[in-house]
């Protein structure tokens, strides 16, 4: 008994052992073919993780399962509600009740990364954070991410919203093979909203040959995660790294991982579908003191400036493009279907107040009817909710 169990501990290390050369690695890294799914490189591809702003991948999936479902369109309308105008930054501030195209909504969560309207988008379509949360477990469910629990759209840190370097590799699969209509999303260098231009978090795009996708995330507890993807002669491959120290080296670490597979035979790999779990798959990684108790406030951010070490030449990854291609997008334009959760919502969302109606106990003025009673009393209350927006 004893010896079996060593040996399991031999093939658990073994696993864990990155699959092409170069030296071992701390954080949780897979590299993968798109195509074949084979597995080119891996380390601790099943530990837990927090996803930060990977966790918006799972919210363009099931946004675009919605689409195709029927349930929303391109152009409906997201409107942002109070809660959502509250989160944190990365935000793009709009203030409640403004409303845009969901097409525009995406484009600002995917490449922005803007908290506000992920969040905005999951209460439009889900009704609400837990409601889109339930929706978001049951596709990673659906799509057998076993290591992955999300509760917001939008990936702030919460100790319950964890998943594995493993099952962002199985969503990116899906993302990419069951929508590609949308997969130029991904590559977009940069947003022009009005005259302000966005650039991307991704700064493998438009610097790294092949480049096409796909998403950053940054918290405290999480470090710099990076999803890379590029192709080649009409092969793609993907690079997840998480954990990394800064959004300069999650970049470079990103690139090393796919030339290296550029340069690799996939010939004899394991797949994404035949990796078994290994290693501690249940404790958490939890990074805020290495990575923000030294720090000011202003650095503590994937869109912080990383300056170059002394002796050392600048990064590729911290030259700016210079004319990179910007989409527009901006408030407005939503002329499709509401969807339910927009079209239930009321005025009682961005107030802190609940709008007077009407008691039957009461007796009604002469010549009036409970509805007109009801409308009159509502337009007494708009100042009083107008105050009450952030």
């Amino acid at each position: 008994m004893r010896q079996r169990h060593f040996l399991n501990l031999l093939l658990a290390g073994a696993l864990a052992l990155p699959m092409l050369s170069g030296t071992a690695r701390a954080n949780p890294v897979v590299l993968f073919d798109l195509k074949s799914g084979k597995v080119l490189e891996h380390q601790d591809a099943f530990k837990r993780w927090y996803p930060a702003s990977l966790s918006k991948l799972m919210t363009a999936y099931v946004t675009f399962r919605a689409i195709a479902a029927g349930e929303v369109a391109l152009d409906s309308p997201i409107k942002v509600t109070k809660h959502s105008a509250g989160e944190p930054p990365s935000k793009m501030g709009f203030k409640p009740g403004s409303v845009m195209r969901l097409d525009n909504a995406l484009k600002m969560m995917l490449v922005k990364s803007a908290n506000d309207i992920a969040m905005a988008v999951g209460e439009n379509i889900g009704g609400s954070q837990a409601a889109f949360a339930d929706r978001m477990n049951a596709e990673a469910a659906r799509l057998g991410m076993v290591g992955t629990h999300f509760v917001n759209p939008n990936g702030l840190f919460s100790p319950d919203q964890y998943t594995t370097a493993r099952d962002l590799a199985v969503l990116v699969t899906a993302l990419r093979n069951d929508f590609p209509q949308y997969a130029p999303w991904f590559s977009i260098e940069g947003l022009a909203v009005g005259k302000k231009a966005i650039p991307n978090y991704n700064l493998l795009i438009g610097r790294y040959p092949g480049a096409d996708g796909m998403k950053t995330g940054f918290v405290c507890s999480s470090g710099f995660n990076m999803i890379g993807s590029a192709t080649r002669d009409g092969r793609t491959l993907v690079a997840v790294v998480l954990g990394e120290k800064s959004a300069i080296s999650r970049a470079e670490a990103a690139a090393r991982l796919l030339d290296q597979g550029f340069d690799a035979s996939t010939t004899g790999s394991t797949t994404l579908a035949a990796l078994k779990p290994y290693g501690d798959t249940l404790s958490p990684n939890d990074l805020n003191d290495e990575i923000c108790r030294k720090k000011p406030k202003e650095q503590q951010s994937e869109a912080a400036p990383v300056a170059a070490a002394k002796g050392k030449a600048k990064s590729p990854y911290q030259v700016k493009l210079d004319h990179p291609t910007l989409i527009a997008v901006g408030l407005g334009g939503a002329t499709g279907p509401a969807p339910k959760a927009f079209v239930d919502q009321t005025d009682q969302n961005y107030a802190d107040v609940p709008l007077p109606s009407w008691r039957p106990d009461k007796p009604l003025p002469t010549g009036a009817t409970p509805a007109a009673t009801a409308a009159t009393a509502a337009q007494g209350d708009q100042p009083a909710k107008a105050a009450n927006q952030p």
